[in-house]
């Protein structure tokens, strides 16, 4: 942290003064130089945000896979709107809600931007695209290890038809010898063992198949609640020390954002083929990890409510760091896991332009309504 006394009485201080560095009347303007802890009451509309908050966005995370384990009947519309909205939710996250914070907070015009080290390089820019290019690596990293453990290449699966609760079509054995477990199929004879031989086979090969799509999906999703957790922490911090008449804005904002953020995760992870070795209560221990998240963080705000500064120097340096970080995992995640897999590369939601345009216009809608948040959180 840069030794501001030596420059004086801020109060003093002209800008039109050229014997001080422009770099302190930013911080001055920004409110860095000195600056207090901003909270100023509310204690039991703040204690009672973290219960708000914590139930409400663990529920919306919830909800998608109590509708698939107990056979709800959910029409493909709203599948469809689950998914896609939740998708354009994440995407303006990563661009209204964490690229612009963090240019705010380290970037180049900025009070940290401006100073020793913070100031000889463009860092928000470099830190997303080391974010990106690590999730790559990741990401294929994963799905290399994944192919070469199964031994060959799986289709996309019909995420749609599981979760509608329509059965899929018989998927092609052709590969089934590409598989090191599988039995080979052989039903030219027209005897009981032959059959057997074929039943074997495709069960095999389903199994496998499973096991692969579980593992590359599984690890999407991973980097993409990785992602969304890293800002929740920042933003529950934020809500639980600002200032009370911000406080009463973010409140509300936040409910719908962590809402809309926890529909998306929620959505994802029920179209993951969970397979039955893997026990259910995964699924739900990671959805109550998005929800926990922000009360945890809005608790931990209120207990350093005198000495967190959320505007101060060194919040700001996490702050950008980590949302910089997270934004280029959800970019990411973003163009990669929903526009390239689910538009682009996905042949069978092209064959039905009814049900294409109306994914379109929800991951707008959703893509919209952050963005528009954006405005206040």
């Amino acid at each position: 942290m840069p030794n501001w006394s030596s420059f004086g009485n801020p109060d003093d201080i002209l800008l039109t003064d050229d014997s001080v560095p422009d770099a302190f009347k930013i911080c001055v303007i920004q409110g860095m130089v000195d600056a207090d802890a901003e909270f100023s009451g509310g204690i039991g509309t703040r204690i009672g945000s973290i219960f708000v908050i914590g139930i409400v966005s663990t529920f919306v995370t919830v909800f998608p896979l109590l509708s698939q384990k107990y056979n709800w009947k959910i029409s493909v519309w709203f599948y469809l709107f689950a998914k896609f909205f939740g998708a354009g939710v994440i995407i303006a996250t990563a661009f209204v809600h964490l690229m612009d914070p963090a240019y705010g907070e380290i970037g180049g015009n900025t009070c940290v931007g401006m100073w020793g080290n913070w100031a000889s390089y463009s860092w928000v820019p470099a830190l997303i695209l080391a974010s990106i290019f690590g999730i790559f690596l990741v990401d294929i990293g994963s799905e290399v290890y994944v192919e070469r453990k199964y031994g060959f290449i799986a289709d996309e699966p019909d995420i749609q038809k599981l979760i509608t609760g329509k059965e899929e079509k018989p998927a092609d054995f052709d590969n089934c010898e590409a598989a090191d477990d599988c039995v080979v199929c052989d039903d030219n004879d027209n005897n009981t063992k032959g059959k057997e031989s074929v039943d074997v086979c495709q069960r095999s090969l389903a199994s496998t198949t499973s096991s692969y799509e579980f593992q590359q999906q599984f690890a999407a999703f991973l980097i993409l609640e990785f992602g969304v957790i890293f800002h929740s922490v920042i933003i529950g911090l934020n809500l639980g020390s600002c200032g009370y008449d911000d406080f009463k804005t973010l409140y509300i904002v936040l409910v719908f954002h962590q809402s809309f953020e926890g529909l998306g995760i929620g959505a994802r992870l029920s179209a993951i083929p969970w397979p039955d070795s893997k026990p259910e209560i995964y699924k739900y221990l990671l959805c109550l990890a998005y929800g926990l998240v922000t009360p945890v963080s809005i608790a931990i705000g209120l207990g350093v409510r005198t000495t967190y500064v959320s505007g101060g120097y060194a919040a700001n340096i996490v702050s950008g760091v980590l949302d910089s970080l997270s934004s280029g995992i959800l970019i990411y995640t973003g163009l990669v896991e929903f526009l390239a897999r689910d538009f682009v590369f996905n042949k069978a939601i092209k064959r039905d332009t009814t049900k294409l345009l109306y994914s379109i216009f929800c991951m707008l809608w959703g893509t919209g309504i952050m963005a528009l948040i954006g405005k206040w959180a």
